[in-house]
């Protein structure tokens, strides 16, 4: 069960590289058009989080209301894992290709777990886990590399903006477990969401972003890039009280998978197809990684 919560989350995360592009160009936001990028990731986050706080309160039949005690988690989490998260993301996009974006997102399952053994020292570091994560990255390395193609294309405005993100999602997600164990990860997924959200709606507002050419399209891709993170973040919060950060951490190497395929299909970016061959060993690689931490539990008890 954890295995296919943790993939259908890749899977929905993955294909928010394409539909951001799409709404990019549903939306008339040009690249150097900052504040409206900034505007756009506002309204996405704030109507997921009006999305999770409505379906909990449908769910349990009562408002999903903060106490006192969850105020502070609410701020940290929202200004982690949807501000500074995301405020990087939605401008580095606009300046690097779904791939190359897929390949630094992919990065994020050993980000998680350095920052959960080293900085917030949650668990310890052992060699499975290691292992784990650098076979999950050197699939995503295989998938996405090729000849004059990430490296030669790096760029701080798009690569290095978007890794900036990793690095703060990565906090985000030890926050969660910390905060998330002994609270409500539903509610505080909801809640953060709504503020940071908002925050990110009144920057890009503030400094004049503007979206244009409204159509039931470019209506539609907001919708589902809202509803998409409603659902993986709330599952992934789940995940994260239930179990250790690199428990669920390692399924993050998924994601570049699952962008490279959207990117396909929707943007038009094209694998040759002599390329397949290492489209199979990159998985094989990204499921043995994941295999290795996941048994450490299990060869354990």
């Amino acid at each position: 069960m954890v295995a296919a919560l943790a993939i259908l989350c890749c899977a929905l995360w993955g294909s928010a590289f394409a539909f951001v592009k799409t709404g990019y160009e549903l939306f008339e936001i040009p690249v150097n058009n900052r504040p409206g990028q900034v505007l756009f990731a506002g309204m996405r986050f704030a109507l997921a989080g009006m999305l999770v706080l409505a379906g909990t309160a449908a769910i349990r039949r009562r408002a999903p209301l903060p106490t006192k005690q969850d105020v502070l988690p609410i701020i940290l989490l929202g200004l982690s894992q949807t501000t500074l998260q995301y405020a990087p993301f939605y401008m580095g996009l606009a300046y690097a290709s779904g791939t190359n974006s897929s390949l630094v997102q992919g990065m994020s399952a050993f980000v998680q777990i350095a920052l959960a053994t080293l900085v917030f020292r949650q668990e310890r570091l052992t060699v499975r886990k290691l292992v784990g994560c650098m076979l999950g990255i050197g699939g995503v390395a295989i998938v996405t590399l090729r000849a004059g193609g990430f490296m030669g294309a790096w760029s701080p405005l798009g690569e290095g903006l978007i890794f900036a993100s990793v690095v703060m999602g990565g906090c985000a997600a030890c926050l969660m477990r910390r905060y998330g164990v002994s609270g409500d990860p539903l509610m505080l997924t909801g809640w953060q969401f709504l503020c940071g959200g908002l925050a990110l709606a009144i920057i890009g507002l503030a400094f004049g972003g503007q979206v244009h050419a409204v159509s039931p399209a470019a209506c539609g891709v907001l919708v589902y890039l809202g509803t998409l993170s409603a659902v993986a973040f709330s599952l992934w919060s789940l995940l994260l009280k239930y179990n250790p950060v690199s428990r669920v951490a390692v399924f993050r190497p998924f994601i570049p998978m699952f962008g490279v395929v959207f990117s396909v299909a929707l943007l038009g970016e094209r694998i040759p197809l002599e390329q397949l061959p290492r489209l199979a060993l990159a998985l094989a690689l990204i499921m043995a990684g994941t295999l290795v931490v996941n048994t450490e539990g299990s060869r354990r008890s």
